[in-house]
């Protein structure tokens, strides 16, 4: 199904089911909130993010580079600050696919595809291995920094998936890819993977997350 929706581009991967708080101050997307909220269905109070391959969240040159497949999000709270700026809440409803961004308005609009997500039978054993290597990532990083997840996993294989996609401490290019993974079982299996990768390159380096090493001008010699 195709949408004409706002876009608001972040330096981040988003992903269904999960609700993202932002602190909206620039013009543009300050009009895009203004914009949602003279639609007078709470339901129909829809916007699109895709997050930033190259370039930055504002600013005049902005977003230089965009990853095409995002996330489709409702606004579900949002509060005037004094200075006129926004403290919202959005939740990730859907995946969606951008085929063109329009920044000529008073703010992004794109034409976008709703992607839907595939039924799928999730094998048990494909669930446990995800669901047993992120308790060990958990345990491992919690020397370096606070758990990334509180309370119980769940059980269900797509929200398991989603959560642990959202909640793993992962580089921008390896969310990107678990958010365009093409089910729940292919993701468990690509985030199981990563996370692997993750504590063997802890056991090697024991001093820092593979993701912290990963973002700073480390070199071995």
């Amino acid at each position: 199904m195709s949408l004409r929706l706002p876009m608001f581009p972040l330096n981040a991967v988003l992903y269904p089911g999960v609700s993202l708080p932002l602190h909206v101050f620039e013009d543009r997307y300050r009009a895009l909130v203004h914009h949602l909220l003279r639609i007078e269905d709470p339901a129909e109070r829809l916007f699109g993010s895709v997050a930033i391959r190259e370039g930055y969240e504002v600013g005049d040159q902005g977003a230089q580079s965009l990853y095409r497949v995002g996330v489709l999000l409702q606004l579900t709270e949002a509060e005037a600050d004094p200075d006129d700026s926004f403290e919202v809440v959005a939740l990730g409803r859907g995946r969606i696919r951008m085929d063109r961004l329009d920044p000529s308005g008073p703010f992004p609009v794109a034409e976008v595809e709703e992607l839907g997500e595939p039924e799928v039978e999730v094998a048990p054993e494909v669930a446990d291995r995800a669901r047993a290597t992120f308790t060990a990532y958990r345990a491992a990083i919690q020397e370096f920094r606070e758990d990334p997840f509180s309370g119980s996993l769940p059980r269900d294989p797509e929200y398991l998936a989603w959560t642990l996609s959202a909640t793993a401490p992962l580089p921008m290019s390896d969310r990107q890819a678990l958010l365009e993974a093409e089910d729940a079982g292919v993701r468990l299996e690509m985030v199981t993977r990563l996370l692997r990768d993750e504590l063997r390159a802890m056991n090697v380096i024991p001093s820092l997350p593979a993701t912290e090493v990963a973002r700073t001008r480390w070199s071995p010699n």
